[in-house]
């Protein structure tokens, strides 16, 4: 019987590296590598440069196009840093970090508080014209001042996400929150930002409704359309292959077709040159003073901007968007290590993921990036249609990112997009996020009448509670002032609303485990791979794990790899170096064909592993 069960393991080992060209540990040729790596910063960016879009008005930024390029210049030069710190020192696997779409709903209900919330630029009723100057030094204080706030918020808040993460508790939280809480929570996020969309979409309907159009016919209709290219295999060296481009870069081929569309237009005279006028917005000759202005080279460091400020407000705001974040994080681990033919991460590296993660917000806010950073899912569909999970790619993506980033011209390129092209993208991606809320859905009883007020309350009261709250925050007199700033920024997240609604309902309320989809939510757990074979170094620590071995204490620690404790999810603290901790509801809808929150679609599983040995 033990000879052949290790038959089987050797078998099943074996499987599993055909699945993929390039394991975590392998090394491609350079210069795949290279073009690899720089593929996975491609997928990517569509997120990472729109996030400061999103806030722009918030942050009081006005037209200044200079400061906009150095706030993307800062957050792709912050997402390189923490891809580069997760996969060398956190989860170790083949992981992209960038912005969170889970830390929009916090900036901008901070920022609506009444000592944010003026800023004469966004007030038309004024004569702009009377106005400091755009850029100049009075204006660039308006916009610095309110990221410093956020940099603030963001660093202190994500201190507790280091804490939940290298003390092992998370799974002892997942305990109590199931797929009725996760849904509103995660649709909140896109439904709540809609009219950001609609602002950048109105002065040009068309241009909006095309550049969604194209994203829709790149992403679905030709999927499954692949481009004949030379391709590399080891063994049999360059050939000829194909490759789903579509598949993978949808949103990219999407916004550079309506971009070059607009420029026909904007040549041919078709799109008024009335600032006023209808459609002026669309113009791809409006803005083309930023890649003069603008610096080349420009390193973003530490106080850029100046010392973060801290306000009990910012950081309560804030810890909604970092719990959203871990809880997508703890998914992601599971469908890379899955669809890169690693092993599933013990507990001890989910701990260390999730604790990194928070690091890594604490140094981009303290660099200067408006954002927190979390796992990029869009990159992990990237790895099921090429078959290459190399760590080694991926960090060299993470280093293209440092250098780009570095290069203020880079990002002032994407300033030039015209706004009802962005619209138009963050309309889809909007709708995207609100999908991945609902899908969790999938695992509940939607034929029971508690089910359905569980899920639809927290929504509908999250739209309209913080929506009053928006012209009338001296509604919430506590009569303390920082007690009112902290309740109103928490109420006014409908985020927030709409999870703490959800969690308090879906736990009080009688109901059966089927009946809230935790049963199906086991079941997945239990289908997870738990081969004790697999080799499991791939997440130890480098440099240092040769001591830790010959130590005894490093197994009391959650976050090395030489503890053993309880799985996750079992009650206990944290997962066993040999045992696969809890499945979350994000790494279920992970598994199931998904769209992560920033927007991207993939497919997983079976689907992927049917497309062709292709790498490029």
């Amino acid at each position: 019987m033990t000879q052949e069960k290790n038959i089987d393991l050797e078998e099943k080992k074996h499987d599993k590296n055909k699945r993929v060209l390039y394991s975590v540990k392998d090394i491609p040729p350079w210069h795949l590598t290279l073009i690899l790596g720089f593929q996975s910063f491609l997928t990517c960016l569509g997120g990472t440069f729109s996030y400061p879009l999103i806030i722009q008005s918030s942050l009081c930024l006005s037209t200044d196009d200079v400061g906009l390029a150095q706030i993307i210049g800062t957050t792709i030069f912050v997402s390189g840093l923490s891809t580069l710190i997760q996969t060398i020192f956190g989860i170790r696997l083949p992981i992209v970090q960038s912005c969170s779409f889970a830390f929009v709903t916090p900036v901008i209900s901070l920022l609506a508080l009444s000592r944010w919330s003026d800023c004469p630029f966004n007030d038309k009723s004024l004569n702009q014209t009377l106005l400091p100057e755009i850029g100049g030094a009075v204006h660039r204080e308006l916009w610095q001042s309110r990221v410093r706030e956020v940099n603030g918020a963001i660093m202190l808040a994500s201190i507790f996400q280091v804490v939940i993460g290298l003390s092992g508790v998370l799974g002892l939280m997942m305990n109590f929150i199931g797929p009725l809480t996760v849904a509103p929570t995660i649709a909140m996020i896109g439904l709540s930002i809609f009219e950001v969309a609609y602002h950048k979409s109105e002065n040009q309907w068309w241009i909006a409704i095309m550049t969604v159009a194209l994203i829709v016919i790149f992403s679905q209709y030709l999927r499954n359309i692949s481009i004949p290219c030379v391709g590399y295999t080891k063994g049999s060296g360059f050939s000829k292959t194909t490759i789903p481009i579509f598949n993978l870069f949808p949103v990219l081929f999407a916004i550079v077709s309506a971009w070059v569309i607009c420029v026909i237009l904007t040549v041919t005279g078709a799109l008024s040159d009335d600032p006023m006028g209808w459609g002026y917005a669309a113009r791809t000759d409006t803005k083309l003073k930023v890649l003069d202005e603008a610096d080349w080279f420009r390193f973003p460091y530490p106080g850029q901007w100046g010392t973060p400020t801290i306000s009990l407000a910012g950081v309560f705001g804030m810890l909604a968007g970092v719990f959203a974040s871990m809880i997508e994080s703890v998914g992601d681990y599971y469908a890379c290590a899955r669809l890169a033919g690693a092993p599933p991460p013990p507990g001890s590296a989910i701990s260390r993921g999730i604790g990194t993660e928070g690091l890594a917000c604490i140094i981009g806010g303290a660099i200067g990036s408006p954002g927190g950073t979390t796992s990029y899912s869009e990159n992990i569909g990237a790895i099921g249609i090429t078959k290459v999970g190399s760590r080694v790619v991926i960090q060299v993506g993470a280093v293209i990112m440092i250098i780009l980033g570095c290069f203020t011209k880079f990002g002032a390129l994407f300033v030039t997009l015209p706004d009802p092209i962005v619209g138009g993208m963050f309309i889809v991606m909007f709708g995207m996020v609100t999908g991945v809320g609902i899908s969790n859905l999938q695992f509940v009883d939607l034929n029971s009448s508690r089910n359905l007020l569980v899920v639809g309350l927290p929504m509908v009261f999250a739209l309209c509670l913080p929506k009053w709250l928006e012209t009338h925050q001296s509604a919430i007199n506590t009569g303390s002032e920082i007690a009112d700033q902290i309740l109103t920024v928490l109420f006014g997240t409908s985020m927030f609303v709409a999870g703490a609604l959800a969690f308090f309902l879906d736990n009080t309320i009688p109901g059966t485990l089927e009946e809230r989809g935790l049963l199906k939510w086991k079941q997945k757990v239990q289908g997870a791979d738990t081969d004790d074979s697999s080799d499991l170094s791939i997440y130890d620590i480098p440099l240092i794990q040769k001591y830790l071995n010959s130590m005894t204490w490093p197994k009391y620690v959650p976050f090395l790899p030489n503890f053993t404790g309880d799985k996750v999810g079992s009650g206990g603290g944290c997962c066993g170096r040999r045992k696969s901790a809890n499945i979350t509801d994000a790494e279920i809808y992970v598994n199931n064909g998904f769209t992560d929150i920033e927007g991207g679609q993939k497919e997983t599983n079976g689907k992927l592993n049917e497309k062709s040995e292709t790498i490029m």
